[in-house]
């Protein structure tokens, strides 16, 4: 799926959440995508995230760091 698609539909998303305001919309937004974003399409929005984010709305942007940080490997020391 293109990025730009994905841009679309995350900030369809986020504007379906933002009449909840910041504190709800952002885990919102986040829980979402991770029930039923497939992991491909999760991929290639922490991808576009990772190059800069362009088009993303900002509590969009916001909850795709939050997303991607939970779902990264921890590390060992």
């Amino acid at each position: 799926m293109s990025p730009d698609r994905l841009i679309y539909m995350a900030n369809q998303i986020g504007k379906f959440f933002q009449s909840q305001g910041q504190d709800k919309a952002v885990p919102g937004i986040a829980e979402h995508i991770k029930k039923f974003w497939d992991p491909r399409m999760k991929r290639a929005i922490f991808a576009h995230l990772d190059a800069g984010g362009a088009g993303m709305e900002p509590n969009v942007r916001e909850a795709i760091a939050s997303l991607k940080q939970a779902t990264a490997l921890p590390t060992t020391p």
